[in-house]
């Protein structure tokens, strides 16, 4: 008898439990069938990328899974301009791969992200000063409201800190496409301090490309966060935390020491500081059986130890929330989609 196939197949996590039906979507028209065709029917409908932004029921997904394999990358240049039109299923790794390696600027202190181009719209994605939201042109995607086509430009995505229209509207829009434009030439500006101090640079600095993707990766694999099939402290959904906005007077109560950046929202403070001065340290478990642990090298990142169930990372999730609201007041808001609960 041949086994369903289940959800910790598809996801960073490597947790989750059986699928009702999968659909490998390699084209556009394919990946629109399959969504319009659920939406007809009334059926649920999960779509899934690379998996990174995931955690999953252990119960599984009963309705329609979608796995996004779109392909394709078409380059068009214009003076000092880049303009690439990449399908949704493309890695986004590779993509940023590409761009350092034909010098084109914009996207390599994103490198190492993992999952799909077309996740990177929704989540705003961002790291080490950048974020793809001042890069992103327009995205195509299917209007599953409308049962159309439409075409979204940048101030139509309306993107935030970790967020976009998308993310606010999670079940109407199908990322299809997305156009980024990059600058050409080989050397790209660092905008994070600690970007900097790894590259010994001042923040404004220019060094070429490479130079600047190879010390993000090395930060992150610092951090446990490029994935590795044999390292199960990478396997996680990335940061579980945003890092909370707050306002002037919240701020005021947390202690100096606590990193913080200025935002058009508010005050940006550090998630994993607070987590870590509420008393959770790296390795942290809830109980010594559970398979569901902090990163030894991130607080930020909640991993399965090699045997985790989703419960599992829910309880520790819920710990951590509750140790910082009680400690600070501050309520921390997770990252992942969840997914068949």
């Amino acid at each position: 008898m041949t086994s369903r196939p289940a959800l910790s197949e598809l996801t960073t996590f490597r947790i989750g439990g059986p699928i009702e039906h999968l659909i490998i979507a390699s084209t556009e028209l394919e990946l629109i069938e399959a969504v319009r065709t659920a939406d007809t029917a009334g059926t649920p409908v999960l779509l899934i990328g690379g998996g990174s932004n995931l955690l999953c029921s252990d119960d599984g997904f009963d309705g329609v899974v979608v796995a996004i394999r779109t392909r394709g990358v078409e380059v068009f240049e214009v003076g000092s301009s880049v303009r690439l039109t990449v399908a949704a299923g493309e890695s986004w790794d590779a993509l940023v791969s590409r761009a350092v390696g034909h010098g084109w600027a914009g996207i390599e202190a994103l490198s190492g992200i993992p999952g799909l181009v077309g996740a990177t719209p929704v989540q705003n994605v961002g790291a080490y000063g950048q974020d793809v939201s001042q890069v992103i042109r327009e995205v195509r995607a299917w209007d599953r409201v409308a049962s159309c086509l439409v075409t979204l430009s940048n101030a139509d995505c309306e993107f935030g800190y970790r967020c976009s229209r998308f993310k606010r509207e999670p079940n109407r829009f199908v990322v299809l496409e997305v156009v980024f434009e990059l600058e050409s030439g080989d050397r790209g500006s660092v905008e994070y301090s600690q970007l900097a101090r790894q590259l010994d640079v001042s923040v404004g600095d220019e060094l070429p490309l490479a130079r600047i993707r190879d010390a993000v990766l090395t930060l992150r694999r610092d951090k446990g966060m490029v994935i590795d099939d044999h390292d199960t402290d990478t396997w996680s959904a990335g940061s579980f935390f945003t890092n909370p906005i707050v306002d002037a007077v919240r701020a005021a109560t947390v202690p100096l020491d606590c990193p913080r950046y200025p935002s058009v929202e508010g005050t940006k403070l550090s998630a994993a500081w607070l987590i870590e001065n509420a008393g959770i340290d790296r390795g942290f478990r809830v109980n010594a059986e559970s398979g569901a642990c902090v990163s030894t090298k991130h607080t930020l990142a909640l991993t399965n130890a090699g045997h985790a169930t989703a419960a599992e990372i829910r309880e520790l999730a819920d710990v951590i929330r509750r140790r910082v609201l009680e400690k600070f007041g501050i309520e921390l808001v997770p990252e992942p989609q969840l997914a068949g609960f």
